[in-house]
């Protein structure tokens, strides 16, 4: 073959090969480019069902965290309702003009078993007058009373933006037989201000260790009195109460009401302190003279469930706020005013023993100034006393809420200025020591 029949042929092949390499190449290109596109399509899928997984579970939580509200906002109400429930009783009365009205009370059955004392018909204190040895003793007697009984409502009316609120209490203990009905406290409450009868702003029962007994021991004071008084906040641990007050002393002639003052403070959660003070003018005939008194009161939770209380007054010229103490003011025969003075005090600790049990262990003591002026004053010295002291324990068992119980050992003993004296002979026919030796029980069913 010659130069130019190789050159025809190589040419030929040429022009055939590259058309058939030109074709393969595009067919290549155009797979890869569909591998690609198939490719980026699956990742596309993946990714929107990813998202829709996503949404679907932010759509479950967006769920459970509504169903969360719900019940914390049903269980809210619901702790709302019982707590509602629990501090304001449903009123058992409302009157057309709105005002609402709450019943309570109590039947009370108190005993006492008596060793020593006085011959007094009665299972409650009487240690400023038991018997002196050796006179009238009376031993070995069973008392019992359902005289302190009780009956109270509460209400309250809406005046204003503000409530009218009082309480109206009623017991049996009244009268000279301590067998009438009588009124405990009846008040109306508006506001600082409260205008009736209720404790007295001065012999308050707030610090006093709890007793059996309802007229309560040596150092305590159970008064209550018709009363105007105003409380003045200056934090929520702080407060001033001022009063007038008559104490309804019967061995005066009374022209102006005592003043009472008595200022409150919370140290702590567990420590509670109140000072008092009080003025009152003592009239007999035309003389007159000013009584006074001061008194500090304590209460400390110590640990949880054991709570000290102590109770201290000094008060000249005045027996109707402190219980059992010697009369206030006598008149000489020249009709001068001679005042007694004392000092008193009552301390005690209660322990709870869980839920259904408690018990007291208390101490209270009277010492009276010994004036010559005072005694020679007295035509009979075996009705004023030198010294009083009781000492007592109690148990109070409650075996479901509206029943408690109670057990109660007392003893104490007075001491007199002077013995009891033959009327004839004028010789001393007692000692000048009286006792008091008692067991005290008492069964309450509240409601």
């Amino acid at each position: 073959m010659n130069a130019k029949t190789l050159t025809q042929s190589f040419n030929f092949q040429s022009t055939t090969v590259r058309p058939t390499m030109q074709r393969t190449l595009m067919m290549s290109m155009i797979a890869l480019s569909m591998g690609g596109m198939s490719v980026a399509a699956q990742a596309q899928t993946q990714q929107q069902t990813e998202i829709e997984q996503l949404r679907q579970e932010v759509q479950a939580l967006r769920g459970l965290i509504e169903q969360q509200k719900v019940q914390n906002t049903q269980t809210a109400n619901a702790i709302a309702n019982v707590q509602r429930s629990s501090a304001s009783p449903s009123p058992i009365l409302k009157t057309a003009k709105g005002a609402e009205f709450n019943l309570y009370g109590n039947v009370r059955l108190d005993a006492s078993y008596q060793v020593e004392g006085s011959s007094r018909d009665l299972p409650y204190n009487h240690i400023n007058a038991v018997a002196l040895e050796g006179n009238n003793e009376s031993s070995d007697r069973l008392r019992s009373t359902l005289s302190a009984t009780r009956l109270g409502l509460d209400f309250k009316s809406p005046v204003g933006d503000r409530d009218v609120k009082g309480k109206i209490e009623v017991d049996f203990l009244g009268g000279s037989n301590f067998d009438n009905l009588r009124i405990r406290h009846a008040y109306l409450n508006y506001g600082n201000w409260l205008i009736g009868q209720t404790w007295s702003n001065f012999a308050i029962p707030d610090y006093m260790p709890e007793t059996i007994d309802a007229l309560a021991f040596v150092g305590g004071a159970v008064k209550r009195t018709p009363q105007v008084r105003h409380t003045t906040k200056f934090s929520p641990q702080t407060n001033l109460v001022v009063a007038a007050e008559d104490p309804k002393d019967a061995t005066i002639s009374q022209r102006l009401p005592a003043l009472t003052a008595r200022l409150n403070h919370q140290f702590a959660d567990n420590l509670n302190v109140s000072v008092r003070a009080m003025g009152h003018e003592k009239r007999v005939n035309s003389e007159e003279e000013m009584a006074w008194g001061v008194g500090v009161g304590v209460k400390y939770e110590v640990v949880p469930g054991t709570t000290l209380k102590a109770d201290y007054y000094h008060v000249k010229g005045d027996s109707s706020f402190v219980s059992f103490t010697n009369r206030g003011v006598v008149a000489q025969a020249n009709g001068d005013l001679i005042q007694s003075e004392f000092d008193s005090i009552m301390v005690g600790i209660t322990q709870k023993f869980g839920d259904k049990v408690h018990g007291t262990l208390g101490y209270g003591y009277m010492s009276f100034d010994k004036d010559p002026n005072y005694i020679a004053a007295t035509k009979d010295t075996t009705t004023i006393n030198k010294d009083l002291w009781q000492a007592w324990a109690n148990v109070f068992y409650s075996p479901r809420k509206p029943l408690s119980f109670g057990l109660e050992y007392v003893y104490g003993e007075r001491e007199a200025f002077g013995p009891a004296l033959d009327k004839d002979t004028k010789q001393p026919i007692s000692g000048r020591t009286g006792e008091d030796n008692r067991i005290n029980a008492v069964a309450i069913y509240n409601f």
